[in-house]
């Protein structure tokens, strides 16, 4: 198998690893894309990014209040 990030995945495919990448294991080589994309068009003094493993994508919510999100023009 593969190792990423200390755990131990079998050869193949694998649709999600914990840390939200989807990943082809192979005998000579670990090839992984991210299933999230990152926030750059959003009000960056009235709001941060917080990532969110159970979706597999970022939040971007206001600072003053975390419980509601901001709008996002663009990912990338």
């Amino acid at each position: 198998g593969c190792i990423l990030d200390g755990k131990l995945y079998p050869f193949g495919e694998i649709a999600r690893t914990e840390n939200c990448f989807r990943c082809s294991c192979s005998q000579d080589a670990m090839r992984c894309c991210s299933l999230f994309h990152t926030p750059v068009g959003y009000d960056k003094e009235g709001c941060k990014v917080v990532f969110n493993k159970k979706t597999c994508d970022y939040d971007v919510v206001q600072k003053s209040d975390p419980s509601k999100e901001c709008v996002v023009y663009s990912r990338v």
